[in-house]
């Protein structure tokens, strides 16, 4: 088997155990959401990122709070927003 091909399976079955994961380490929590370790960092020191730092060290992520902050400040989509109008405009008419 061609080694390229090896290594993207191995980085395919990486992926799927982290995305199995419910605490993530600081490496995993980069791989996981694609943010540079440079820019995580500075997300811990300023607090703005959720994370945990049991003995004072290592630095642990829960999955849940990752996507929820990854999540934060969502915008509608136009067809969202339409449809809310279009119901919000039924409401008004009963």
């Amino acid at each position: 088997m061609d080694n390229l091909l090896i290594l993207e399976r191995l980085d395919r079955l990486e992926r799927l155990m982290i995305a199995n994961k419910e605490v993530l380490t600081f490496e995993e929590t980069c791989d996981y959401t694609g943010i540079s370790r440079s820019y995580l960092y500075k997300l811990t020191s300023s607090g703005n990122i959720p994370h945990s730092k049991p003995n004072g060290k290592m630095i642990f992520f829960e999955r849940k709070k990752l996507n929820d902050w990854l999540l934060q400040n969502s915008r509608l989509s136009h067809d969202e927003i339409n449809g809310k109008a279009l119901q919000h405009s039924f409401k008004n008419r009963k």
